[in-house]
């Protein structure tokens, strides 16, 4: 069997049933590999390890006695810190929310405690979900597993970086301008933006009510496709089907190579798994969508005024409590005017009008996820940089589901990330195009080194 750190949902559920292995037994063994190892990462917040340990023994004793809760019974799981676990704390990486204790669970962590799960514990993010990763806070920001001293992406860090490290199978992470799909890109998993309000934001602690997104991931798309009909209610979770024969697939080149230069590294993944979809089936073509450009400026003047509604009276009166970053990014919401907000909004309505006429040609849209690997998490002018030069913003401004899945290494061996988008309501076509990708390539069984 391979080693429990690396077994996925699905495998974890059959050993159970099996009786191969125990919810007690497979806790124990992450919380032992935790202690050792996340130090050097950072991964939690707050580790729940007695809590923990008390689901596992429900758990055990509920399936020993026939009472099965579904596939994700058993199964550990670690949770943004912008979402409400109820007894444990909330505090969004700040000290703003120190000591703050939530008193029930999001909804999301509701329907993964009747599926079974076992909530591990909160685990680290950027400040609000907008200030990293930063050095001057009460939590240091978690490190990327396939080298400490690059950024694991935001602002779910916790998530991707606890995954990639064998922590635990699956994630909770929010997604407003790509902070599911930045740190599953840059630590090599998998992350799925679903299409906005799939998944219920109640109990998140929100950034902007009209880009935040709830996202699943994990470290192979089924797992992803599981942990995503959980979170909205399916009758019965079923696995992606992989046949992509005759799936009409439009690569949209023009925003790495035409809008933003993406390094050779990037590029090149790009084009073999356009390659590779062509030889399953799939049918390739060139397509074009607004420039990022346009995009990325809708996305500015909507995150950062709805951000600073949330955080302005704070931010006023005790402006000290937030660290630098967070400070820096949220006050540019100040200064946007209502005219460029309300410009901003109708602008939104076009360029989601844009891509949806895309899919009367195609089913299925491939793009870059960022342009580059990982930097240097103490390199703050690449970090400035790396959060522009992405392809992911367009869908939340849009609503669209998009996935990030593993696409290739570069020569400093940093994984690299494409993404697919769906239709509006259409997470089973990209389910359906990653798990075919995922099924014909080496990515989704490789570990960080230093994390065997």
């Amino acid at each position: 069997m391979t080693e429990i750190a690396w077994l996925s949902a699905k495998e974890l559920g059959a050993a159970y049933r099996n009786g191969e292995l125990s919810p007690v037994i497979v806790v124990q063994h992450l919380l032992d590999r935790i202690s050792r190892l996340d130090p050097e990462l950072n991964v939690f917040i707050h580790l729940d390890a007695n809590g923990a340990l008390q689901q596992a023994r429900q758990a055990e004793t509920e399936i020993a006695n026939g009472h099965d809760r579904g596939l994700l019974h058993g199964v550990p799981i670690g949770i943004k810190d912008i979402i409400d676990v109820a007894g444990l704390p909330t505090t969004c990486h700040s000290a703003v929310l120190r000591g703050n204790i939530a008193q029930k669970d999001a909804e999301a962590v509701a329907r993964l405690r009747a599926g079974g799960a076992i909530i591990l514990g909160k685990v680290a993010t950027h400040e609000f979900a907008i200030g990293g990763p930063s050095f001057d806070l009460p939590f240091p920001p978690a490190r990327n597993p396939w080298n400490r001293e690059h950024h694991p992406g935001g602002s779910s860090s916790g998530s991707g970086a606890g995954l990639a490290a064998g922590f635990f199978p699956l994630a909770l992470g929010t997604d407003t301008g790509g902070s599911v799909r930045n740190p599953a890109g840059a630590c090599g998993v998998v992350g799925l933006k679903a299409s906005y309000e799939k998944i219920s934001r109640t109990g998140v602690y929100p950034l902007s009510g009209t880009l935040d997104h709830v996202g699943p991931m994990a470290r192979h798309v089924e797992d992803v496709s599981l942990l995503f009909d959980v979170l909205t209610g399916a009758p019965q979770p079923t696995p992606p089907n992989r046949d992509i024969k005759g799936l009409r697939i439009g690569f949209v080149r023009s925003f790495h190579e035409r809008d933003m230069v993406a390094g050779p590294d990037t590029r090149a993944a790009l084009e073999a798994a356009a390659d590779t979809l062509l030889g399953m089936g799939a049918v390739v073509t060139d397509i074009e969508l607004p420039p990022l450009h346009d995009f990325a400026v809708v996305s500015r003047a909507i995150l950062t005024p709805e951000a600073w509604a949330i955080h302005g009276d704070r931010m006023r009166a005790t402006p000290e409590k937030y660290g630098k970053l967070a400070r820096r990014r949220l006050m540019v919401g100040a200064f946007i005017t209502a005219e460029s907000y309300v410009w901003a909004t109708a602008m939104a309505a076009r360029l989601k009008e844009e891509v949806n006429r895309a899919f009367d040609s195609v089913d299925v849209l491939l793009t870059a996820n960022a342009m580059n690997p990982a930097c240097r998490i103490d390199d703050e002018e690449a970090i400035a940089r790396s959060y522009f030069e992405h392809a992911r913003a367009p869908f939340n401004i849009t609503g669209h589901p998009a996935i990030s899945i593993m696409c290739g290494l570069s020569q400093q061996r940093m994984p690299i990330a494409l993404q697919l988008i769906g239709p509006l309501e259409r997470e089973d076509l990209i389910l359906r195009a990653a798990a075919a990708y995922e099924s014909v390539t080496p990515w989704s069984a490789m570990r960080p080194p230093a994390m065997q």
